[in-house]
């Protein structure tokens, strides 16, 4: 199994998930707080997965902006309940896919032991 291809695999699967953010805002009615919230935070996630390819240490900004999305959807005002729950979804993928760890220092294998 190819770990480093895990890794980069969350990476542009949360490049994805922050292009989708970005999308929604524009989907549907939202509050102003939210709509600019939204849209920001789509570019932010991207963004931030895309540095991490190569600077894999960056990542943890995509945690911390999953976090926010996370007490955001609840924190700011909403207009339909989709929004909430769209961010608030969104939030705890970004911050699953963010937490992805790059290989082990022991060379990135994993130990298998055969029980009989």
């Amino acid at each position: 199994m190819d770990t480093g291809m895990d890794i980069r695999s969350s990476r542009y699967l949360n490049i994805i998930v922050g292009l989708w953010l970005f999308a929604s805002a524009f989907l549907w009615r939202h509050s102003a707080a939210q709509f600019t919230n939204t849209w920001v935070m789509g570019i932010v996630v991207a963004a931030i997965a895309a540095i991490a390819l190569s600077w894999p240490a960056i990542r943890y900004l995509n945690t911390l902006a999953g976090a926010w999305l996370i007490i955001s959807a609840f924190a700011l005002p909403t207009i339909t309940a989709g929004t909430r729950w769209n961010n608030f979804i969104v939030g705890i993928v970004v911050v699953v896919l963010s937490l992805a760890e790059a290989p082990s220092l022991a060379g990135g294998r994993v130990r298998h032991t055969r029980t009989v």
